[in-house]
């Protein structure tokens, strides 16, 4: 017998790429991840392999990357951050497509979002548009999964409503709160990664869930699965952004940003396509009303210290 199939996953000790790493090696597939995070735990006892992402060393990257079949890519930035910023990451991403097609890996599967737009004013749509392109020219067999927000429990956004919603006697809707999103359950969108990484097909498809609501009835199921007696009060999104700012400043963390709330108020975080993912956030939420929105899951934390 020959040794087990290699694949690489970007950020496996992560988020998304660790359902995605769970997959792969219930399959009896052999897993090794590119982190930018090399002291965060290993959830995996040291079945999966790290090795840090070393942009700047092309030839080193190469060599982590040789003798893997398949990539799954999940590595992005939610904001620009000190040194951190959309432009270097979408040339770290560059050159990780490049490494990958030096390493001989045959396929790609990489995360994207929602509505991406080369045209858009928004860096973080504007950045996901230019990398899928990158992707389409490089030669590379790849999947392509447009999620918009991922819930589960490591999520930052659903568990951080709920957060304020237990702790606080108001919650800031900002605007309308019409704005409609799409959430996928991270299992669900962790099988839909692992069953395109074993198509030979060119595909690009919306990874987004059964539910649509406007924000506020997002928030509002949050706040009755957790019995929360918060009262819901809309705000010029504005005066909205600077509260969220003062609660950052609280937490020491970055709650959410102007380009966040534009692109959430766009309607950006919705799929015109039938849904994949087939877990509703009402049943999760259910589930897991005991845990979610208990301790605050910080950004910066989990991505900059």
């Amino acid at each position: 017998m020959g040794n087990p199939e290699l694949n690489v996953v970007t950020g496996a000790f992560g988020y998304s790429g660790k359902y995605i790493t769970r997959r792969l090696l219930a399959m009896g597939k052999q897993v090794i991840t590119l982190t930018g995070n090399p002291d965060r735990p290993d959830p995996f006892a040291g079945q999966v392999k790290a090795y840090p992402f070393n942009f700047n060393k092309s030839e080193e990257l190469v060599s982590y990357l040789k003798g893997a079949v398949t990539l799954y890519n999940t590595y992005w930035v939610r904001f620009s951050y000190g040194q951190i910023n959309y432009h270097n990451a979408i040339q770290n991403t560059r050159t990780l497509l490049q490494a990958t097609k030096s390493a001989g890996i045959q396929r790609i599967v990489h995360v994207s979002i929602t509505n991406p737009s080369i045209d858009s004013p928004l860096p973080y749509f504007r950045g996901k548009a230019l990398l899928e392109e990158s992707i389409r020219q490089s030669g590379l067999s790849y999947a392509i999964l447009r999620p918009t927000v991922i819930f589960g429990k490591e999520d930052i956004l659903i568990n951080n409503i709920a957060y304020l919603l237990r702790r606080f006697p108001f919650f800031i809707i900002p605007g309308s709160g019409k704005y409609l999103l799409q959430p996928i359950y991270v299992e669900d969108m962790a099988d839909l990664a692992v069953q395109t990484g074993g198509s030979g097909e060119n595909l690009i498809l919306d990874a987004v869930g059964p539910d649509i609501f406007t924000f506020e009835e997002m928030v509002k199921l949050i706040g009755r699965k957790l019995n929360s007696r918060a009262m819901l009060i809309h705000l010029p999104p504005r005066i909205a952004l600077f509260f969220s700012i003062l609660v950052g400043y609280l937490l020491q963390d970055v709650v959410l940003t102007r380009d966040e709330l534009n692109g959430l108020m766009a309607g950006l975080l919705v799929s015109e396509k039938p849904p994949i993912g087939k877990t509703t956030l009402s049943a999760w939420l259910e589930q897991n009303r005991d845990s979610v929105g208990v301790d605050y899951a910080s950004e910066l934390k989990r991505h900059f210290k």
